[in-house]
């Protein structure tokens, strides 16, 4: 598993949404002057997070996003799921998006090392939440050094 330049903006508009009011709308305009996420691909990013169930939206004159229920309540294995789909390094150890392959019943990797990686990657984003992001921005980490990290391929 890798972290992409979208679960970084991703992260760091839902630890922004965790510091306001939960009852507050938030514009996206502010959103993305906070994160420094352009608007239009942030935009993107709240509504794959609003398809989810994660974030609520309100159209129109005051509207805008909220977390859909309390920080403490999401975890960062759906958002991962919400932004990039299966955690699983392959689609034959996925438990959502499962593919079977032939070699199942006698793959060594398979059994001591793709279902280990997996395992161990839900049960570390499944106790970390959106409450842990929220202590970030409201120490003023800023996310945007991330990016400078994220690992891609050449």
């Amino acid at each position: 598993m890798r972290l992409s330049s979208t679960d970084v903006y991703a992260f760091h508009a839902l630890g922004y949404l965790g510091t306001r009011e939960p009852s507050s709308i938030t514009r996206s305009e502010e959103i993305s002057e906070a994160t420094g996420v352009a608007r239009p691909y942030l935009v993107r990013v709240l509504a794959t997070l609003v398809a989810s169930g994660l974030v609520a939206s309100k159209k129109g004159a005051g509207g805008g996003y909220a977390l859909a229920r309390p920080a403490e309540e999401i975890n960062l294995r759906d958002v991962m799921r919400a932004i990039d789909g299966p955690i699983a390094p392959l689609s034959c150890v996925s438990l959502k998006w499962h593919e079977p392959c032939p070699e199942e019943t006698r793959c060594h990797a398979r059994s001591s090392i793709y279902l280990r990686l997996r395992d161990v990657m839900l049960e570390a984003l499944s106790h970390a939440t959106v409450a842990d992001l929220v202590r970030d921005v409201a120490a003023g980490v800023d996310y945007r050094h991330c990016l400078g990290h994220v690992l891609s391929p050449n």
